[in-house]
């Protein structure tokens, strides 16, 4: 089984303020590094819901024995409903490790990475969902630009989606190294120390995966079912990820805001539903000298209020 080190692995857990006799959800169990951490901090009474939505992280999660610890695979966007099956309707704390992980991108099968030759799959859950390949020869043209100027943030987006229809209608479009190589060829220029696929291949993955929606959809699922006092941790790795988590913290820990003029006090205003804690976090270089995949890691912190729609 491939190593995965969880980046700001202490100060995640650590953000979540463990109560012994609590309830926390790690959304994303990957090999299991946050979920261990939480369970040498919980009591005897206490209890972890982990979910993943690989179905390798699943296997890696049921050689965890622990009876605090229950495994739920599916993805969590499905937050509430996973949670309720397991008779979860209220936490004290959501830890999101946002991305691919270590041993995703390792394993050559999975076809996240272009250092070695594999199929272009690219799916996080394998057991179903269309793979990078079959969505690359269905979709429109003008899709695939926009999929990789949008979630990749790669300004030559129009000859590399042309490159990709042309290379497809000549059957030549079914593994990683074939992917590479024709973004190498549309791509002019060079950014130092990072191959040109590199942002064509984060936009696939995003796309197959759904991810920003995913996020999107969960997120407003934790204020719901967060306790009072409860914590929301989500580390993220790409801006896009970063924007949405922040932009979600931001505007639900602000007061309503009223026409002027209006005979409202403010302290008759229903309070924010979450309160930020601290100020984003990065990597120390330490932790970065260990680790370079860290970089561009960012993590935000926020609390549950007494505010609307807490018991």
């Amino acid at each position: 089984m491939n190593a995965h080190t969880p980046v700001l692995l202490h100060e995640a857990v650590e953000s979540l303020n463990v109560r012994e006799r609590g309830v926390y959800v790690d959304c994303t169990f990957g090999r299991g590094g946050h979920s261990r951490l939480i369970l040498a901090r919980l009591g005897f009474d206490g209890r972890l819901v982990a979910m993943d939505r690989d179905p390798q992280a699943i296997r890696a999660a049921e050689a965890l024995d622990d009876p605090r610890f229950t495994i739920v695979h599916g993805a969590f966007g499905r937050l509430a409903e996973l949670l309720a099956r397991v008779g979860v309707t209220r936490a004290h704390g959501f830890l999101f490790d946002l991305g691919v992980s270590s041993p995703q991108l390792e394993e050559a099968a999975r076809g996240f990475s272009f250092s070695r030759d594999a199929p272009l799959d690219m799916r996080m859950d394998t057991t179903h969902g269309l793979t990078a390949a079959e969505w690359l020869a269905t979709a429109t043209e003008s899709e695939i630009r926009e999929v990789i100027k949008t979630y990749g943030e790669e300004r030559f987006a129009k000859p590399i989606a042309a490159a990709i229809v042309a290379a497809r209608a000549r059957g030549s479009l079914a593994t990683t190294r074939q992917l590479a190589a024709l973004v190498a060829e549309a791509v002019p220029t060079r950014e130092p120390r990072q191959d040109p696929a590199t942002r064509t291949f984060q936009a696939l993955r995003i796309r197959v995966n759904q991810e920003l929606e995913e996020l999107t959809v969960a997120l407003p699922q934790c204020i719901e079912l967060l306790e009072p006092g409860g914590r929301l941790v989500v580390l993220s790795f790409h801006s896009l990820e970063d924007r949405i988590v922040k932009r979600f913290m931001r505007e639900h820990s602000r007061m309503d805001t009223l026409p002027p003029r209006l005979a409202v006090r403010a302290r008759d205003l229903p309070p924010p539903k979450l309160r930020l804690v601290g100020r984003a976090k990065r990597p120390e270089e330490r932790e970065l000298a260990l680790n370079p995949r860290a970089r561009s890691a960012i993590m935000r912190v926020a609390e549950r209020t007494g505010g609307p729609e807490a018991p």
